[in-house]
């Protein structure tokens, strides 16, 4: 089993704990030197120049898609030499009427080196296989799906 950890850090600063006056930035630290600045997503008051954790959930499941693709394509021998995504996450009420990442789509796109190319039915099948193995989407209640870009 493994353990993986980050490091948050939040201080009240000059700011003052009251209802829609919370100061959400803070930093998150992924293994010991590498910080982001993250903050509640603009429409509940953050700045759009920090990350979000909505944001941070889409990143992670698209990387985790990504990497697992490029491990199944690597199994297959395909040439694989490039792979884009926009990861759209959605925030709205789930089933129990709470609110939630309530949808993330991934758009993938693959490059292939030279002239390989398989069939857009194998394409999606490979991406179906990746999401099923994805350690992150399993993680998750909420549906979690993806679009190919052919």
């Amino acid at each position: 089993m493994s353990e993986l950890s980050i490091n948050l850090k939040w201080s009240l600063g000059e700011g003052e704990l009251t209802p829609g006056k919370i100061p959400n930035s803070h930093e998150v630290i992924f293994n010991q030197d590498y910080k982001i600045i993250s903050d509640a997503a603009p429409d509940w008051g953050g700045s759009p120049s920090n990350t979000n954790p909505e944001q941070a959930l889409a990143a992670s499941i698209s990387s985790c898609h990504m990497m697992t693709f490029l491990a199944l394509a690597a199994k297959m021998k395909w040439p694989v030499s490039s792979y884009e995504d926009k990861a759209d996450a959605v925030l709205g009420k789930n089933s129990k009427g709470q609110m939630a990442v309530t949808k993330i789509t991934l758009h993938p796109v693959v490059g292939f080196e030279g002239d390989f190319s398989i069939g857009d039915q194998e394409l999606k099948e490979m991406h179906d296989r990746s999401h099923r193995y994805c350690f992150v989407a399993n993680s998750l209640s909420d549906e979690v799906g993806f679009e190919v870009i052919l």
